[in-house]
């Protein structure tokens, strides 16, 4: 990682990197800071609102009274600070930002606050966020050494508040259900150690007002929720799972913020933080406010508050929501509802320019850091780097992908063949990016359903058909994620105001799926053709994709040194298929290694008795041959053994 220079006091040096929109660590200087002056302890206060008359601090040590402390604009940069002595950590304060129409007082949370009350309270509370002893060496290290691109990822989705709730805890009370992070960390690391994830990304924890945003509706960007504990419980889950060699990746919301009044929105009594038009400032779908990624100061507010969570709580990659809203002014708007760039488009520059810009300063600084891109339209390049003119993510979210595999699915098997193509078609454009396959929380949420209620038939066949999908899924180039909920085979839809329904494990056919998506999961870490070449059109070969009329399609995958071949045979119809032939373009025996159909995973039990020879049997363009039983609804993976 790169070295920054860290003081304590603004510095004329600072302004200007603050200006011009580059100051990497400007959490280190805006905010509330515990320091030291003339031997005195206090708190150093600092905030941005350059078209304020006064600013002052407000908390209980002066009775919230805006007329007791005032700040000082630094040079008249619009940068206040204050040192206030003999305040400690814990102290709560908002500043009270007076207007120059009216002398109009708006009391504001800090911007820059480590930690925040919890809602319905909405004051900034002081915080050392460097007391914490971190015991994750070692995975630093190797993270250092880390190849995303032959490695296998599979990310458990997680929304802390839901996942579990314990209504009788003794140790963290509240009226929720909620856990602490501590507690959460060693319940959620022996569930994520259990079933082979390699991952686990957070929904945003950044502290947010509104439950039912799921935390994509931000209004302290650098403080993490206190509906799980304070920064240091946060910090011990986070070095928690790096010593259980668990990545944790968090959702990021650059793209937009809420519009109560303690927050950003019209922070200085003008639109400081978002555009000051209506046609680019305002999001109508969610009802929040866009940044303003023409303004200096708003980048680095953004891009600090990145390499923050990096810095500060070893982060190891940042998923960021909605890129496509940030892509396109004209973004689920009307005629007349947005303002075309100075080129006549509908690209807005300044957020392309942006994500370009945080891309490339995160890798600098942080190398191996893995950036996600939920991205949903075909804009082109999103995984490219930057000098290539990409956008210089990491990886895109393949929402094409979701959404074919998840609309063929969910047909009866009767009219599959007539939607063939919706399981072929990916392939298409599967290495144009580094594509990430996803099965997110917005799939099993109003009014979708949950996975398992998407599939047809009776319950039997429903069980079948999920694990014909994730078959599928694990089979198809690209790395993996999972929502919460998905591998229990969760009847209900996910709710996040209750726990997950993890009393469906006591039920036969759960269990066994959930055994099922287990040693799928161990499967694609052990083999390297499941994932050395998800981004490589090498790592990937049709058998048999033209069999629509049965729904039948297999393929191969190879690992990097072409000397590991598996074949995926996939029946989506209920109808078992005997002696099923298949042009091989290799000789030898094909172990049958994983079997949907097996009775420990709740299937009939019928397959292949350990595998099959090939013959001489010409199939297509290949010499050889093997012959198969495929069981209804099913996926069958085998091995080649030359």
């Amino acid at each position: 990682m790169a070295k920054r220079t860290k003081k304590t006091d603004i510095t004329d040096f600072d302004l200007y990197l603050l200006g011009e929109g580059n100051h990497f660590e400007s959490y280190e200087k805006f905010g509330a800071k515990l320091r030291t002056r003339n031997g005195v302890d206090g708190v150093q206060f600092a905030v941005w609102a350059p078209n304020a008359k006064s600013v002052s601090v407000v908390g209980n040590f002066n009775e919230w009274n805006p007329e007791s402390n005032y700040m000082d604009n630094l040079n008249s940069s619009g940068i206040w600070a204050v040192f206030i002595p003999e305040l400690k950590e814990g102290e709560l304060y908002k500043y009270a930002i007076k207007s120059h129409d009216h002398d109009y007082i708006s009391f504001k949370t800090d911007p820059y606050a480590f930690k925040a009350e919890l809602r319905p309270r909405t004051a900034s509370v002081v915080a050392d966020i460097d007391k914490f002893t971190w015991n994750d060496s070692e995975w630093l290290k190797k993270r250092d050494d880390y190849n995303f691109l032959k490695a296998p990822i599979s990310i458990y989705e997680v929304h802390l508040g839901s996942w579990k709730k314990d209504f009788e805890n003794e140790d963290f009370k509240n009226p929720w259900g909620y856990k602490n992070y501590r507690q959460y960390a060693f319940e959620l690391i022996e569930w994520v150690k259990k079933m082979g994830y390699t991952h686990i990304e957070l929904l945003p924890i950044m502290e947010h007002p509104l439950d039912a945003s799921w935390g994509y509706q931000v209004i302290n960007y650098f403080a993490p929720t206190s509906r799980y504990g304070n920064p240091e419980d946060f910090m011990f889950f986070v070095d928690l799972c790096h010593q259980n060699d668990i990545g944790v990746i968090l959702d990021w919301v650059p793209a937009h913020f809420p519009t109560d009044d303690y927050g950003l929105a019209n922070y200085d009594h003008t639109q400081l933080y978002a555009y000051k038009s209506w046609r680019k400032g305002y999001h109508k779908d969610w009802g929040t406010l866009i940044f303003d990624y023409g303004r200096n100061e708003v980048i680095n507010f953004l891009l600090s508050n990145a390499l923050f969570w990096l810095d500060k709580y070893h982060i190891d990659g940042l998923r960021v929501d909605a890129v496509a809203s940030m892509l396109y002014l004209d973004y689920s708007r009307k005629d007349g509802e947005w303002e075309a760039n100075i080129f006549g488009g509908r690209e807005n520059l300044e957020a392309i320019a942006f994500i370009k810009k945080m891309n490339e300063v995160v890798h600098l600084y942080h190398k191996n850091i893995l950036m996600f891109a939920e991205e949903s339209t075909s804009y082109r390049g999103v995984s490219h780097p930057t000098y290539l003119g990409g956008l210089g993510f990491d990886m895109k979210w393949n929402m094409g992908w979701m959404n074919d595999i998840l609309y063929y699915i969910s047909k009866e098997p009767v009219h599959r063949k007539f939607h063939h193509n919706q399981i072929t078609f990916s392939l298409w454009y599967a290495f144009n990016e580094n594509f990430v396959l996803p099965v997110s929380h917005d799939e099993v949420v109003h009014g979708k359903s949950s996975l398992l209620r998407k599939m047809p038939g009776d319950l039997w066949q429903m069980f079948a058909n999920m694990k014909a999908f994730y078959g599928f899924m694990f089979g198809h180039p690209g790395k993996k994620l999972n929502f919460m909920g998905n591998d229990i085979a969760q009847h209900n839809e996910w709710n996040h105001d209750s726990s997950l329904d993890w009393f469906v494990l006591d039920y036969d056919y759960n269990s066994k799926f959930n055994a099922f998506f287990k040693d799928l999961n161990f499967l694609y870490k052990s083999e390297k053709a499941m994932h050395e070449l998800d981004f490589d059109a090498n790592g990937f070969q049709w058998v048999d994709f033209s069999d629509a009329d049965n729904s039948i399609v297999s393929f191969l995958r190879r690992s990097a040194d072409g000397k590991e071949i598996l074949l995926f045979a996939f029946n989506f119809t209920p109808v078992p298929r005997y002696n099923y032939q298949f042009g091989v373009p290799y000789q030898g025996f094909y172990k049958e290694i994983l079997n949907s159909d097996a009775v420990e995973y709740g299937g009939g039990g019928i397959g292949n008795l350990g595998g099959v020879n090939s013959l001489p049997h010409n199939r297509f363009l290949c010499t050889d041959s093997i012959y198969v039983a495929l069981p209804p609804l099913s996926v069958i993976i085998f091995k080649l053994e030359l």
